[in-house]
């Protein structure tokens, strides 16, 4: 256990150019209020977020699941939403996870749900990659199975439909945006964090 809160803490004050999972969660821990509803979806945007992300009641975290069950995590959010008004619903996704259900924005944009989205995008699934092939060729060739789209903007799909979105990839500036994203009381937002796309949780392997 201190082998890996030592790396957790390590790894979340890492304030190093792209940033790496730790660095996300812990400005993420900073706007989560402790009554709030969370919603966790992905592989390794999940699997860390179990691991990290402040939950402080029974019932208030959702997630894939044993599974891994791909596609719930949107459809959770909104549920939460209109179940719970009164509280703070904040859906933490990855890149890959966003994927399966992200046309429900316009559900939420459309009934003025106030949810917090944040993507964790590292270009791909599980890990990612930095720039693919510039023809269609190339894309066959040498683009790896589970890499997606570089820099894919899924803070401007949320703006479309008419809530607010925000784009990051430096750490001194995310902290700005993910205040701003809980702060809006009427339409909900999303903010995307571009992150190492290697960056993986490459380690809790040891415990005790």
């Amino acid at each position: 256990a201190r082998v890996n809160r030592g790396f957790v803490e390590k790894m979340s004050n890492d304030n190093s150019y792209p940033m790496n999972y730790y660095r996300v969660f812990k400005s993420i821990n900073k706007v989560i209020s402790r009554d709030a509803i969370i919603i966790g979806e992905g592989a390794n945007t999940m699997d860390i977020g179990r691991t990290v992300m402040g939950n402080y009641n029974p019932k208030a975290r959702l997630d894939a699941g044993t599974f891994g069950t791909m596609g719930v995590g949107v459809g959770f959010a909104l549920a939460a939403a209109l179940v719970h008004p009164e509280k703070q619903i904040v859906c933490v996704e990855g890149d890959s996870a966003i994927g399966f259900s992200a046309m429900e924005m316009e559900v939420c944009a459309r009934y003025k749900l106030p949810i917090t989205f944040i993507v964790v995008n590292n270009n791909g699934i599980g890990t990612g990659v930095s720039k693919q092939p510039d023809t269609r060729e190339g894309m066959f060739k040498k683009s790896p199975p589970p890499s997606l789209t570089v820099g894919a903007r899924y803070d401007k799909m949320c703006e479309a439909f008419g809530g607010k979105g925000w784009f990051v990839d430096r750490p001194e500036e995310l902290d700005y945006a993910l205040e701003q994203a809980v702060a809006e009381s009427t339409l909900p937002t999303l903010v995307n964090i571009a992150i190492e796309p290697k960056s993986q949780q490459e380690n809790h392997k040891k415990f005790g």
